[in-house]
């Protein structure tokens, strides 16, 4: 096989988020990685100024980066479905890792062990896949308050339970990342410059 990760890398762009809802600007899941991978990234250097942690803030950046890469493979499974039953969830977990093992495998062997704990966590990075998790609703607030600002009402209930989702995480440094930086989304350009 070819080393073709980088190449299914760059069709992230290719697979949009938000099936079942109606969306006034699509996203897709190279521009939520992104925004993952440097909320996640915040959060690590907010942990560690702010509140006593010694977390490697650019290695949480690298997860967020990787952390929908299998999608390219298993799409975007919308949460009413991947959640639906515990026996879903599980099914779902098998396809995403067989999709995570075709992906290491596109890399050449002797790159392949750098790239493995983007796709299999390992136990010391525990914390940091927490932040990511974080920073991934963090990132699907973001969504929402963007669809809200266009006038989609179709968001604001899944603003809500987000938002939740987040306060139920108890992470202080995610609480006060939606404190300080989140308003500032509910703006316009101008009201922010």
């Amino acid at each position: 096989m070819a080393n073709s990760f980088f190449a299914m890398h760059s069709r992230m762009k290719y697979i949009n988020r938000w099936a079942l809802m109606r969306n006034t600007a699509s996203e897709n899941i190279s521009q939520h990685s992104n925004d993952v991978a440097a909320i996640a990234h915040a959060l690590a250097v907010m942990k560690n100024i702010r509140f006593g942690g010694s977390v490697n803030a650019e290695r949480a950046a690298f997860l967020g980066l990787y952390h929908d890469m299998p999608e390219i493979i298993t799409g975007d499974m919308p949460t009413p479905v991947k959640y639906h039953s515990k026996e879903m969830r599980e099914e779902f977990l098998k396809v995403e890792e067989m999709a995570c093992e075709r992906l290491i495998s596109m890399l050449p062997e002797d790159l392949r062990a750098c790239y493995e704990s983007a796709f299999f966590p390992r136990e010391q990075d525990e914390y940091l896949w927490r932040l990511v998790k974080a920073a991934d609703k963090i990132s699907a607030l973001i969504k929402c308050i963007e669809e809200k600002n266009a006038g989609n009402r179709e968001f604001e209930k899944a603003y809500q339970s987000t938002e939740k989702a987040i306060r139920e995480m108890k992470l202080p440094e995610a609480d006060a990342f939606v404190a300080e930086f989140i308003p500032a989304f509910h703006l316009s350009l101008d009201e922010q410059t």
